[in-house]
């Protein structure tokens, strides 16, 4: 498995991952505005957005983030993982590869916010915790890099 930036090419691909990821968890599986064109959301505006691909060239996990205007924070978004690929280290690779590019680009703080109802999100309620972000209001974590 290896990570690397947002390329096009993947797109339906990651897409169909999303979707997938979500209805693992019983959501209603629907995208995100921002995933239908990653390139002009994320990589245009100067945040960034990476892939988690497989030994088979399948997009099996994602990551990106937005820096806040006018500090050095920046919010995670759409971290999945396919769920047959669960627990595999592949979340917290990618985690690690946004954390390390947010500290190169000179972020200090990473945040995160997290869905309702807490029940629906479990996973990402205990997933955070352990990589060091701490809730610092109802639904929102963050970590000093």
């Amino acid at each position: 498995m290896k990570i690397i930036p947002y390329d096009d090419a993947y797109r339906d691909d990651m897409i169909f991952m999303v979707l997938q990821a979500k209805d693992a968890l019983g959501r209603r599986p629907h995208l995100n505005d921002d995933l239908l064109s990653v390139e002009d959301s994320y990589l245009r505006t100067g945040d960034m957005f990476w892939l988690a691909i497989d030994e088979q060239d399948r997009v099996v996990g994602c990551i990106g983030y937005h820096r806040i205007d006018s500090t050095a924070e920046a919010f995670l978004h759409r971290l999945y993982v396919k769920a047959d690929r669960k627990r595999q280290g592949i979340g917290s690779k990618l985690l690690q590869t946004a954390e390390d590019a947010m500290r190169a680009s000179g972020i200090t703080v990473s945040r995160v916010h997290l869905g309702e109802p807490r029940e629906q999100w479990f996973e990402s309620y205990a997933f955070y915790p352990k990589h060091g972000y701490r809730e610092y209001q109802p639904r929102y974590m963050k970590k000093e890099l």
